[in-house]
């Protein structure tokens, strides 16, 4: 498809394109106008994370991450119902969307709702929840190795306590104490270890990810500070063994001891306090550091315009599928339609010229017929039409004369008859001594269209039962104009028009007049073939949007294999809301309207000239 027929196409499918895109607006404004509103709120928070100065597997998560695990936590179930909860109404998974800002550490939260005041609250609803979740979730992450310290540092001052009065009393009497301590303290710092050694056995440092090579780090050196206290504990349980041992009483000696036994036992249990208090305090600096804090920068503002529906740009999108959707059923209408339709694809299809474009007719009464509507409008567009053909015809009867014009049809609904007819009438007012002969001996129309009876005709005249004379009919519209209804039908009109009898009948008949028209059955049957080798040429009616191309090809391959002359094609019924489509046509088309025209129309010769001096020699390319 050149671009020549696509613009043809979208001329001819203008109204349904023009009604498409109007029917679609109209819709989405109207659905898009009854709508209910939504509103936006927009909040605005940041991620902040201090200076890594520890090893921490949370380090090992860049910023983007980070971003997009607190972006998953906005939507679970927890956040939703805590700020449900809080808010007083429900908040249900896709009112909220949270988008992170490229190459930044913020995050943009959106909420739409119908009620501009619930959008704003539960944007900032959400973050306060967040906030509070986040708190609560770095939390527990340190409080299991919190408490463990505390309790160690508490324990270890009750010892303290005790050693100090022990060494003050020098007495032995709560050694067994100490040593259950003791015992359970080693039993609670294996158990500790066990359970780290466990976590890194599940750890394969060859296939490990950088979160578990973080905690991998994580549990070794937990389990190297347990390793460290358990090998202190060990110590103090050795001397207070020793110290339990009966010493021999009433000896400086024995006294002595005992007293550097509890101070070696307070030296160690104070060596525990230590480095458990430097544990503790270094944990409380990790976890400072590495928590991440959420942190609002900007609280969501109460919307004053919803940011739908937009009716305009409803109408817009609408009128644009309307666009796409007519535009698509046009072309889809014009792939599935296989007539001809205009004068290139005439030229292109069957190989042959287009010579006359009739627009459609319509009656103006009801006893208007359209085989003299020439003689009724000699001012209108179809008549100009008619005249533009009787020019083209006298334009290809230079060399030869047309002594005999057959008109023909592949069908029986592509007016060849008012073709027929109103060319004779043309040629008649052109000068010419016309007759026009009806030799449709099936389904008869010349008659009708002049108000003529046809009790005798053409066939009476073949089977020589009357004369020429007896035959030969006028109308009083137009002085040299004869016709010869079809007359009587007989059983066998293929016959009759074959005889040798019909071809002297036509010879005799052109001596006497200067064009003789024939009405011809149409080209399926065998009757036109027969005529069209009897003529000096033949004219092919066919209607545009109608006739459909196998239809028009396959009778016109007959008339070529018969050595038929085919002057060219006439296209009939052109609708005159589309004339501009067929160029031709709507060359006359103004005619009737203008005002520097109308007056030239005093006689057949005023518009002969007038017609002449407007479209000089173009008409031989219509």
């Amino acid at each position: 498809m050149d671009i020549k027929h696509f613009f043809s196409i979208a001329k001819r499918w203008l109204w349904l394109v023009i009604a498409g895109v109007a029917i679609g607006a109209a819709v989405g404004y109207f659905v898009s106008s009854r709508q209910t509103p939504i509103y936006e709120a927009s909040s605005k928070f940041v991620i902040l994370r201090a200076p890594q100065t520890t090893y921490d597997y949370y380090a090992y998560l860049d910023n983007q991450q980070l971003i997009s695990t607190y972006v998953q936590l906005l939507s679970t179930e927890s956040v939703l119902k805590k700020a449900s909860d809080q808010l007083g109404f429900p908040i249900y998974k896709g009112q909220a969307t949270a988008s992170p800002i490229t190459d930044t550490q913020f995050v943009v939260l959106t909420v739409r709702h119908t009620e501009p005041e619930k959008a704003a609250l539960i944007a900032n609803g959400l973050i306060s929840v967040l906030i509070d979740e986040n708190e609560q979730l770095q939390a527990i992450r340190y409080i299991s190795a919190e408490q463990n310290l505390q309790n160690r540092i508490d324990e270890t001052q009750q010892q303290i306590a005790l050693l100090e009065k022990q060494i003050n009393e020098l007495s032995t009497a709560t050694v067994e104490s100490q040593l259950e301590s003791v015992q359970k303290q080693i039993l609670d710092t294996q158990s500790q270890m066990t359970a780290l050694n466990a976590e890194i056995a599940k750890i394969n440092p060859a296939t490990a990810t950088d979160e578990e090579k973080a905690r991998l780090a994580e549990y070794q050196a937990q389990l190297d500070q347990l390793s460290s206290v358990l090998s202190l504990y060990q110590q103090i349980y050795t001397n207070l063994v020793v110290l339990k041992t009966p010493a021999e009483s009433g000896t400086t000696t024995a006294t002595s001891a005992q007293l550097t036994q509890l101070q070696t036992t307070l030296n160690l249990y104070q060596q525990i306090y230590l480095s458990s208090i430097n544990s503790l305090e270094a944990l409380r600096l990790s976890r400072a550091q590495n928590t991440p804090n959420v942190v609002q920068v900007e609280k969501a503002q109460i919307p004053s315009v919803p940011i739908s529906p937009k009716p305009g740009q409803s109408a817009l999108l609408a009128g644009a599928i309307g666009l796409i959707l007519t535009a698509g059923a046009a072309f889809l209408i014009e792939y599935l339609d296989d007539t001809i339709k205009t004068p290139d694809e005439v030229k292109e299809i069957l190989n042959l010229p287009v010579i006359g474009l009739v627009g459609d007719l319509h009656k103006k009464n009801k006893d208007d017929n359209f085989g003299n509507y020439v003689i009724h409008h000699p001012r209108s567009p179809v008549a100009e039409a008619f005249r533009a053909l009787r020019t083209n015809l006298e334009f290809a009867s230079l060399d030869f004369p047309l002594k005999s014009i057959l008109v023909a049809s592949s069908g029986e609904t592509e007016g060849k008859t008012t073709i027929a007819c109103n060319l004779a009438v043309i040629l008649a007012q052109g000068g010419k001594n016309v007759l026009l002969l009806d030799t449709d001996m099936r389904r008869p129309n010349v008659h009708s269209q002049f108000n003529l009876h046809n009790r005798i005709g053409l066939s009476d005249l073949v089977r020589g039962k009357l004369t020429i004379k007896e035959v030969v009919r006028s109308i009083p519209e137009v002085s040299n104009m004869d016709i010869i209804t079809s007359g009587s039908l007989p059983p066998n009109p293929a016959e009759l028009l074959a005889s040798e009898r019909m071809r002297n009948l036509l010879e005799e008949l052109k001596k006497s007049y200067d064009v003789i028209v024939l009405d011809s059955p149409p080209l399926i049957v065998s009757d036109s073939q027969i005529l069209a080798t009897r003529v000096e040429g033949v004219l092919y009616v066919i209607v545009p949007g109608s006739t459909r191309i196998e239809s028009a090809k396959r009778p016109l391959e007959e008339l070529e294999r018969i050595n038929a002359h085919l002057l060219g094609v006439v296209m009939n019924r052109i609708p005159h809301n589309r004339s501009y489509y067929y160029g031709g046509y709507d060359y006359y088309s103004p005619y009737s309207s203008r005002d520097k025209y109308r007056h030239s129309y005093g006689s057949e010769e005023s518009t002969e000239v007038a017609l002449t001096e407007q479209k000089g020699n173009k008409v031989l390319h219509h």
